[in-house]
C-alpha cells in the first residue's frame, strides 16, 4: 500500500527528492526551496519548521532501500492531476539552483516526468524556463 500525502507535502518531497538524488544537497537548493515554499500560495498555511519536517521525513524515506521508487509511488497517488506539472516545474527549479544539474537529478526528472504522465515536450519548456530563471546577468 502506498501512503498518501497531502498535495502540499508531495510538492516538497519532489523538491527534497532531486536535490538529494546526488547525494549533496547545496545551499543554494535549500534557499530555492524554502523561498518557493514561503512564496507560492499552494504554501501559504505553511512555514520553515513544516518545511523542516517534511524534509526530514522524506530523507527517512529516501534513505531506505527503494527509497526513491517508493517517493515517486507516494508522488504519483497524492498528487492531482492539475498540480503534476507544479511538482516537475518545481522540481526542475531546484535542480537548475545552483546552476548545474547533475546526471543523477536528471534521471528523477525523467522518471518524475515518467510517473507523472507529463510529456517530453512539456517537460522540455518547464525545464528550460527552470534553468533560464537561474542565469546570471
Amino acid at each position: 500500500m502506498v501512503d498518501i500525502l497531502k498535495p502540499e507535502q508531495a510538492l516538497i518531497y519532489a523538491m527534497i527528492t532531486v536535490s538529494a538524488v546526488d547525494r549533496s544537497i547545496s545551499d543554494e537548493e535549500l534557499k530555492r526551496i524554502g523561498s518557493i515554499v514561503r512564496e507560492l500560495p499552494a504554501f501559504e498555511f505553511y512555514d520553515n519548521n513544516w518545511l523542516l519536517e517534511e524534509s526530514q521525513a522524506c530523507g527517512k524515506i529516501l534513505a531506505k532501500s527503494g527509497g526513491m521508487r517508493r517517493v515517486l509511488d507516494m508522488l504519483t497517488a497524492s498528487l492531482p492531476e492539475r498540480l503534476r506539472e507544479t511538482a516537475y516545474v518545481l522540481a526542475a527549479e531546484v535542480a537548475a539552483s545552483d546552476r548545474r544539474i547533475a546526471a543523477e537529478e536528471i534521471r528523477f526528472l525523467d522518471l518524475l516526468a515518467e510517473a507523472l504522465s507529463i510529456d517530453k515536450l512539456t517537460c522540455a519548456a518547464l525545464e528550460r524556463a527552470a534553468t533560464a530563471r537561474h542565469q546570471k546577468a
